[in-house]
């Protein structure tokens, strides 16, 4: 009987707890409107289940930043207006970071290297919950075996900085159809050269196969769609997509629509299942006339099998954002490929950078502080 009530005490102070924290982080309508408009424009998708029902979930008592920008810092007031009663904590490099997070139940920052997903950051935090990662790609994290065998909470930035990304990738495209490439080339040499446009070509009317078709990839397909082209997809999650998107395909089936295929565009994450997958079995089938453009990461392709497509004709051009290995040296062979554009991971970077992503973390801190449902939930098993 004595047991019983106690469960029933203790049960109900978490419920107050949580009641009251909901109070602490209500804001304004006005403010609450516009992350929901956000999260609406996005698409960002919330979790199935609250957070509370997790076994590990707690009220976050420590919560360590990364970050030494300026930006990075002015965040750690707005967290602590949302749990004035946690340490927040904001550390400049890695080293610090593992030091600080040693007793932290929540770790911010990006995933890139040096980020939050170090084996030296996450395996001696050893209170730790949840990694709030502000980047897209979480695949460092998922490297780390500790993530999955402690089952830890991760959301990542997916979809805040899709339209930036598509952007360029469609842009990659463009220049390497319209010969960009090179004639900024023959305006640094002060060259007028018309015969490098005898390669040009006319994406209208032609095919793009987006591999991927997620937050980017969707981003991507809509501007394909109207460039005029006919856009193809492939899809992890299922076979469904926009009006735009006339056919979605299973991961299987790559190969298939990559023959027919006149501009490929990678946005796929890095996963088990994606790392190589370009490779030199998939630039065999692919037509010479096409366009490879990587947006997503560098793992997923095959460096040396890319680089000997360039080099022997089999590809008319390749866009690429990300790299193996990342960055590229500065004496490597692909530097020398033809018909190549390379640009140093910058897609999402654009003149809107940056707040959109702390408004979602702020509204996720609340949301787990509550117990409420989290918005982009990182899949453990499909790994992003």
């Amino acid at each position: 009987m004595i047991s019983r009530f106690v469960a029933a005490l203790i049960g109900a102070l978490a419920v107050a707890q949580v009641g009251h924290v909901q109070a602490q982080v209500s804001g304004p309508a006005s403010a609450a409107d516009s992350v929901d408009a956000l999260i609406r424009d996005l698409g960002i998708k919330e979790s199935d289940k609250a957070v509370r029902d997790r076994k590990e979930w707690r009220v976050p008592k420590k919560i360590v930043l990364l970050g030494g920008d300026p930006g990075t810092r002015a965040q750690r007031d707005a967290f602590a207006a949302i749990l004035p009663k946690a340490e927040i904590v904001v550390v400049p490099n890695m080293q610090e970071a593992a030091k600080a997070s040693t007793n932290a139940d929540v770790i911010v920052g990006l995933t890139s290297f040096p980020g939050i997903c170090e084996p030296e950051i996450l395996n001696s935090a050893k209170e730790l919950r949840w990694i709030l990662s502000m980047s897209a790609g979480v695949e460092r994290c998922m490297a780390v075996p500790s993530v999955a065998s402690r089952n830890l909470l991760v959301t990542n930035g997916r979809a805040v900085e899709s339209a930036a990304i598509a952007e360029h990738a469609v842009a990659l495209a463009l220049a390497l159809a319209r010969g960009v490439d090179r004639f900024v080339v023959d305006t640094r040499q002060g060259q007028w050269r018309r015969e490098n446009s005898a390669r040009m070509q006319v994406l209208a009317g032609k095919t793009m196969l987006v591999v991927g078709l997620g937050g980017i990839g969707t981003e991507v397909a809509s501007r394909g769609h109207a460039l005029g082209m006919k856009v193809v997809a492939t899809r992890n999650s299922g076979k469904t997509g926009p009006d735009y998107v006339s056919y979605v395909g299973a991961p299987s089936e790559l190969l298939a629509l990559a023959k027919d295929a006149d501009v490929i565009i990678n946005t796929a994450p890095l996963t088990t299942e994606t790392n190589g997958l370009f490779n030199a079995k998939f630039f065999g089938v692919v037509k010479p006339s096409a366009y490879f453009i990587n947006v997503a990461r560098g793992g997923s392709v095959v460096t040396a099998d890319l680089q000997k497509a360039l080099e022997e004709g089999r590809l008319a051009g390749a866009g690429l954002d990300v790299v193996d290995p990342e960055p590229l040296p500065e004496n490597h062979p692909l530097w020398k490929a033809p018909n190549l554009i390379i640009t140093p991971h910058i897609s999402s970077r654009s003149d809107l950078q940056g707040e959109q992503r702390w408004v979602l973390a702020r509204e996720n801190l609340k949301r787990y502080v509550a117990g409420g449902k989290m918005l982009s939930e990182v899949d453990l098993a499909r790994e992003y």
